[in-house]
């Protein structure tokens, strides 16, 4: 007897306060093929697409994500417990269960219209890898770049994935009308523990010859060394081969920083460090009875990491301009770009 397939469910029920829909219809359901078998896929039309991003402490204040859930696998992701939001398993339905926002960028357009918009700078990739796998398929994240580079707002992204190279003219071109960042994410270079913990995402020596490619190209872009897993990927010799990395580069990494397992997620990681390291299960527990590493752990690991680093690395790359409120576009007429092709939906 056939079971009933689970149904998304579109409102979050547990809130606080009552927040409406989180997406408009569901317009389609794909289930992936060829490249992307084992995937599903499902095309919503949002509401809206910038994020308010109302945390003190982070260095942004707006954000875009085209994309929920997210086939890079990475076992430690943060945004893991937000599949929890729609029905949806934290594991496996994130890895392969994708909520694809298909008109991100009319949306987009919409809401940076002069009289509703100051022209902040907008963060891409602090939820989900807007450069994921299912990118190449539906290219929503090059779709809204262009509408950025037509308005000549600020924008950040943060990504694992080289993908992101497919767009670096057209990146190198938003650059030229305002400020624009771009920074991959290598947490190891360690083989095993990228394998492990990483699953879907290209080899981090990759994102590196990608960071060099857009330097080479005129865009800002750097490397954020997040995050570095206690136990797997903070001994001394580990630390140093990312550092020794980023210095033939020219690059001074940002970071380290430590592994956080906040709620949801944390129990994710643990019953994950049970089946495939159980040597350091109780080591995990003991370290992460809140949040954060405790503090004597992360003073040590930048300790060490200034100690791999040494004298000679590159200067610090001052970001905060582009991340921080009020960033400004530096070409003060928008002039339209080349739009991108109509997307395909047949799988």
């Amino acid at each position: 007897m056939a079971t009933a397939e689970p149904q998304l469910r579109w409102e979050l029920e547990d809130a606080p306060r009552p927040q409406g829909s989180l997406f408009g219809d569901l317009v389609e359901r794909q289930v992936g093929r060829g490249e992307y078998r084992g995937m599903e896929f499902s095309l919503v039309r949002a509401r809206s697409i910038i994020n308010k991003v109302d945390v003190p402490w982070l260095a942004f204040a707006h954000s875009i994500n085209v994309y929920r859930g997210c086939s890079h696998a990475c076992v430690y992701c943060f945004a893991r417990p937000t599949h929890a939001y729609l029905g949806l398993d934290i594991g496996a339905d994130f890895d392969a269960r994708i909520v694809v926002k298909i008109n991100a960028a009319e949306v987009l357009r919409a809401e940076l219209s002069p009289r509703r918009w100051a022209g902040e700078a907008i963060a891409m990739g602090t939820n989900t890898d807007p450069y994921q796998r299912c990118e190449g398929k539906f290219r929503l994240t090059r779709q809204v770049v262009e509408v950025l580079t037509e308005f000549a707002n600020p924008f950040s992204i943060l990504t694992k994935s080289t993908l992101a190279i497919r767009d670096l003219p057209l990146i190198a071109e938003a650059a030229k009308r305002a400020e624009v960042r771009v920074d991959f994410s290598v947490g190891t270079l360690d083989e095993d523990v990228w394998r492990l913990t990483e699953p879907g995402t290209p080899h981090p020596r990759r994102r590196l010859r990608a960071v060099e490619q857009f330097l080479e190209a005129g865009v800002p872009c750097g490397v954020l060394m997040a995050p570095v897993l206690p136990g797997l990927s903070d001994a001394p010799e580990q630390l140093a081969q990312v550092a020794d990395a980023c210095k033939a580069i020219g690059v001074r990494p940002a970071g380290p920083v430590p592994l956080h397992l906040r709620p949801g997620v944390k129990e994710h990681v643990l019953a994950w460090v049970d089946e495939h390291r159980p040597d350091l299960a109780e080591q995990y527990r003991s370290a992460y009875r809140t949040a954060y590493l405790p503090a004597p752990q992360r003073k040590k690991l930048a300790a060490r990491f200034r100690e791999a680093l040494g004298d000679d690395a590159p200067p610090k790359t001052p970001v905060r301009s582009l991340y921080g409120k009020g960033a400004q576009p530096t070409a003060p007429v928008p002039a339209k770009v080349a739009p991108t092709r109509q997307l395909d939906f047949g799988v």
